[in-house]
């Protein structure tokens, strides 16, 4: 089956149905893949017609995830990608992440991923994460500069709240909200979901790998829930994770979840959950097999993105380097 193409909000970026998350090449949950390694899965997932790669300033580092898209770059059209980073996060420390939003930073990040990418301009320019120190209006103001200017042709939100979205939105539109969304995090879906769909906002969902949910005890609770979806998985003769995934992308065309991967397989996998057809009825009996009440633990915190980065700043003889 071909990939499929939607719309990712009412502003004209066109993506592949499933996009592709490139945190994990340099090391977040595991050890950093070597530049040809990584090359090797991310032009795999476009043969396969993955056309929409997210990637972040902070990924990997010394900017390695950037500088890695970057090698890929040169050897993909650069007129058939989507090209989604970040920037906000200034610093992550031991107890705290600081966040930055000020238009000189806005600025000098963008022009910084820009060099690194290698690219003239970047399709999808998320904030990462919401500061409470500079009014977003600021920070929209200097990326609606920049859309004016052709440096970024859209601009995204992450992880931010209804008041922060509406109030961006009003300076210039936003295309995409990314947010922690899965069967085990469904937050989003009572105030968020619905402001996206009124204001013509797509949503990309991620998942993050490491999440207090599956560890410890939680983890022997969870797996209750786990059991449930597994079960149905069979009936539908798909995996556990293609059936979860599967449910994600019934939640709507403007729904584009990015799962990455440092495995060919995986990858596979993943693709092969777009041909997982089920009806609303069958979507309604998956979220009811594992009832938010019933989810043991919280959702990925800034504690555990410290830990994550900890990891994925701890450089390798892989890790790549900018010249």
């Amino acid at each position: 089956m071909e990939m499929p193409r939607v719309k990712l909000g009412n502003q004209g970026l066109e993506v592949s149905r499933l996009g592709y998350g490139c945190m994990g090449l340099t090391g977040t949950y595991n050890n950093p893949l070597s530049v040809e390694e990584g090359i090797k899965v991310l032009k795999e997932a476009f043969n396969k017609g993955i056309t929409f790669f997210d990637t972040a300033d902070v990924y990997g580092a010394d900017h390695a995830n950037e500088i890695l898209i970057g090698k890929l770059l040169k050897e993909l059209p650069r007129e058939k990608i989507q090209l989604a980073t970040k920037f906000g996060i200034f610093k992550i420390e031991p107890t705290k992440v600081t966040v930055k939003g000020t238009p000189e930073y806005a600025r000098s990040c963008c022009e910084g991923s820009l060099k690194r990418l290698g690219v003239d301009y970047i399709d999808l320019y998320y904030v990462h994460r919401i500061g409470t120190t500079v009014p977003i209006e600021d920070t929209i103001g200097e990326l609606k500069k920049m859309v004016e200017e052709g440096k970024i042709k859209y601009i995204g939100l992450s992880e931010a709240n209804a008041d922060t979205i509406r109030r961006a939105h009003a300076v210039h539109p936003i295309t995409a909200l990314q947010m922690e969304y899965s069967l085990w995090t469904r937050e989003i879906e009572d105030e968020l979901i619905p402001l996206c769909r009124e204001l013509g906002i797509g949503i990309v969902p991620y998942g993050p790998q490491l999440n207090p949910r599956f560890t410890g005890e939680n983890l022997t609770k969870n797996k209750i829930l786990y059991d449930r979806v597994e079960a149905m998985a069979e009936k539908h003769g798909c995996s556990t994770a293609q059936l979860a995934l599967a449910w994600v992308l019934h939640q709507g065309n403007d729904v584009v979840p990015i799962p990455g991967t440092t495995k060919i397989k995986n990858l596979e996998e993943n693709i092969g959950s777009i041909n997982v057809k089920l009806t609303k009825e069958e979507v309604e009996e998956i979220s009811n097999a594992v009832p938010l009440d019933e989810v043991a633990g919280s959702k990925i915190n800034e504690a555990l993105l410290r830990v994550s980065w900890k990891f994925a700043n701890t450089p390798s003889k892989n890790t790549i380097r900018s010249s």
